[in-house]
């Protein structure tokens, strides 16, 4: 055997059999990173669901999302038992600006942290010394192009996945468990690992001690930018977009050095976005349905292989795809009938809106941006404390679709968790079942509404505003104002603009009730209630001793927006 050095292939065996390194595929290592941790059950709507805390730590963290988080849970740990999950990709389908990307980019940072940690590093490894064979020109070190692990050389380090077993069981004295447990995970190497191997052997004769001096094994690089580990293809052009972006393609500077035709490893597999995220990683395709229909037969064949294929040589992946559509480009392509394989290697999570008013106050903070607001001169800019109720409010209520079993203030105070009068909720359970049977995804219960942009483009309406300028005030009331715009603006169909419309006259009844429940708390002598709620909205100040008074003895409160 090699010497025993701490990059060699030997040293990561040893480790891998002390449990001091992971020999894990993807959905392995994504699934033990979710349930190690902390796990709460909550009451949503009703119904009894978990609650993964690690989608909850952050400044900025997943609001809400339960059922889709659920879902995505339930299909990484049945494909994590070698379920049929880990044949499909995970797709998930909603309106714009409800949260699908940011929650695939919220793993993806949580995936990346988690391999940090030195027990769950990934690692692959690479050949060295290339030149001596003759037939590599100037390429003296090549890299396992898809981030192949180095149990998987082990492997297949003989002629035979057989041969390969009983040497690691003999030389390592594996526990018959433990070589059951790593041949569940056996792959073959990528055809240009195993090609330059076989040179290798040829090169030496066969004696395995000399071919182990010509590997050496590196952790694989967890920086995002470089695109390795988690990795993200947004829908290009359908012009200039191929399928080299995700396979890869012929280099001409490898041909320059490789004598040998014949060897794959005249393929840039790092030219597409797969081979990068092939060892063990997330890969993200923003938008699937948007590319260009070849593009989409490339990922059937991705989905459901697990193998990038070119000319003919095969490069097996170990990568968890997850996937992202709108509604409108999802029933698009699922009006085209040829397109059906595709779905069917699919597991679809449609994406509702945040229907919990009081969750959506955390959302509507990230939309206010915890930085101090300046006005346009850039004096300091006072935010009113009912702005982000206000809000919340609104959008909230957009998002809750007609019912005539509740009316949209109960809907929205049970979906939320509080008392609605009579009304229970087991009311609402039955409410959103009933809505949630609708064919059209877009009628199922939080499908339309409001999103978290369009909330955005509001609170950017009002800082442009004169009133918020002049006034240095961004008072909860122009929000509506802000919310009538963009709906006019951006809703396209009628009747959503009307029955958004409809719905912020509610949420305005529902702000001026809250400013009188505050003016009233104070008058019942609740504690600090003028420092909590009156200071902001006083309207006249009375002066018995002062100066300068009336003959009302008062001074005027003056509006600072209007005069």
């Amino acid at each position: 055997m090699a010497p025993s050095k701490k990059n060699s292939l030997h040293e990561h065996i040893t480790a891998v059999k002390k449990q001091e390194r992971c020999f894990e595929n993807a959905f392995q290592s994504v699934s033990r990173m979710i349930l190690d941790q902390q796990i709460e059950k909550v009451i949503v709507n009703g119904k009894s669901t978990f609650d993964y805390r690690i989608f909850r730590e952050g400044s900025k963290h997943i609001v809400g999302m339960y059922d889709e988080i659920n879902s995505f849970v339930s299909f990484v740990k049945d494909a994590s038992q070698g379920g049929s999950s880990k044949e499909m990709a995970f797709v998930l389908v909603g309106e714009p600006g409800n949260g699908k990307t940011f929650l695939v980019e919220y793993l993806c940072g949580m995936y990346r942290k988690f391999l940090s940690e030195p027990k769950n590093r990934r690692y692959t490894f690479r050949f060295k010394g290339l030149k001596q064979l003759g037939s590599y020109g100037n390429i003296d070190m090549v890299e396992s192009q898809t981030y192949e692990d180095p149990m998987v050389l082990a492997m297949n380090l003989m002629d035979t996945p057989e041969e390969s077993r009983k040497y690691l069981t003999r030389r390592y004295r594996l526990p018959d468990k433990t070589a059951e447990l790593w041949w569940e995970d056996y792959r073959p190497l990528g055809a240009c690992s195993a090609y330059i191997w076989n040179d290798i052997r040829e090169f030496t004769g066969g004696k395995l001690d000399e071919m182990l001096k010509f590997i050496e094994i590196a952790p694989v690089p967890l920086t995002e930018s470089l695109g390795t580990v988690t990795g993200k293809y947004p829908a290009k052009d359908k012009i200039t977009s191929s399928a080299v972006d995700l396979l890869g393609e012929e280099s001409i500077q490898r041909l320059l050095h490789i004598t040998d035709t014949n060897n794959p490893y005249r393929f840039d597999l790092r030219r597409g976005a797969l081979a990068r995220v092939a060892g063990g990683g997330i890969h993200f395709s923003d938008e699937i349905y948007k590319n260009k229909k070849d593009l989409v037969q490339v990922y059937l064949g991705i989905i459901q292989n697990r193998m990038i294929e070119i000319d003919g040589y095969k490069w097996p992946i170990d990568t968890l795809i997850v996937a992202t559509s709108n509604n409108a480009e999802f029933n698009r392509f699922m009006a085209e009938k040829e397109e059906a394989p595709i779905i069917d290697r699919c597991r679809i999570c449609y994406v509702s809106h945040n229907t919990d008013y009081r969750l959506q106050e955390a959302l509507t903070s990230y939309a206010i941006g915890h930085e101090t607001k300046t006005t346009l001169t850039g004096e300091d800019l006072h935010q009113d404390p009912n702005l982000n109720y206000a809000a919340s409010v609104g959008v909230a209520l957009t998002r809750l679709p007609r019912s005539e079993k509740l009316t949209p203030i109960e809907t929205m105070k049970l979906a939320a968790g509080e008392i609605a009068g009579e009304k229970s909720i087991k009311t609402l359970s039955e409410v959103i079942d009933t809505f949630n049977q609708e064919t059209d995804v877009t009628k199922r219960f939080g499908q339309k509404g409001l999103g978290q942009r369009n909330l955005g483009r509001a609170m950017q309406l009002m800082l442009e505003s004169s009133e918020t300028n002049e006034g240095q005030c961004m008072f909860a009331y122009d929000v509506f104002k802000a919310f009538e715009r963009v709906i006019l603006d951006y809703v396209p169909e009628t009747t959503d603009r009307a029955k958004f419309l409809d719905d912020l006259k509610t949420a305005k009844g529902l702000y001026r009730e809250r400013i009188m429940t505050e003016m009233f708390n104070a008058y019942m002598d609740e504690p600090l209630a003028i420092r909590k709620d009156v200071f902001s909205y006083v309207n006249m100040i009375i002066g018995i001793d002062a100066e300068n008074l009336g003959p009302d003895k008062m001074w005027k409160y003056k509006n600072p927006q209007t005069g």
